[in-house]
């Protein structure tokens, strides 16, 4: 196997986790008053959920640098969009958290929903769906419905982004809760 493909597969398991943690994760935010021994659980992630954050999103900002400035995977138009999306939170959450200002949540959630929307459109592309909207390759020279990832039959580059926007959503929730 090679190192890419060892890194692929690895990156495709931490993305099936969080896709499990963050089901999980929604699933206790609901149920969460009809079960009260569950607010330990709560409670961690509505205290934590900045900090999480910020780990999550430097990770995924770290990892989409590495790929393309160090493996060469070029990102395409949409790749771009949702970095925009994404990169800032980063430094979102460390202000906030030097600052202790929970309000930050209601802003990744805005972000979050933008690069999710992206990514699942990207994904959607990338699985052979058609084309609803110009693709940005242009700019870029990089089809957006070219997979260079593909795992366990689904996990797209893409859909690593969504699910990143959708467990920040998620934890997010816990942290807005605790703050109201």
């Amino acid at each position: 196997m090679y190192p890419i493909e060892s890194i692929n597969y690895l990156v495709a398991l931490a993305t099936l986790a969080l896709q499990v943690i963050g089901i999980a994760f929604l699933a206790l935010f609901f149920l969460r008053k009809r079960f009260p021994d569950l607010a330990p659980i709560a409670g961690f992630l509505s205290g934590r959920g900045l900090w999480i954050g910020f780990l999550l999103t430097l990770s995924g900002t770290i990892l989409s640098l590495f790929y393309s400035e160090v493996l060469g995977v070029a990102p395409c138009g949409l790749c771009w969009l949702q970095r925009v999306f994404l990169y800032p939170q980063a430094l979102l959450f460390a202000v906030a958290l030097w600052k202790a200002d929970r309000s930050v949540a209601d802003y990744s959630i805005a972000f979050s929903i933008f690069g999710g929307a992206i990514a699942l459109y990207q994904h959607y592309l990338q699985m052979g769906g058609a084309s609803i909207l110009p693709c940005p390759a242009v700019a870029t020279g990089v089809d957006c419905a070219q997979r260079y990832l593909f795992e366990f039959g689904y996990i797209t580059f893409p859909l690593m982004s969504f699910t990143i926007f959708a467990f920040l959503i998620i934890l997010m929730l816990f942290v807005r809760k605790r703050a109201v």
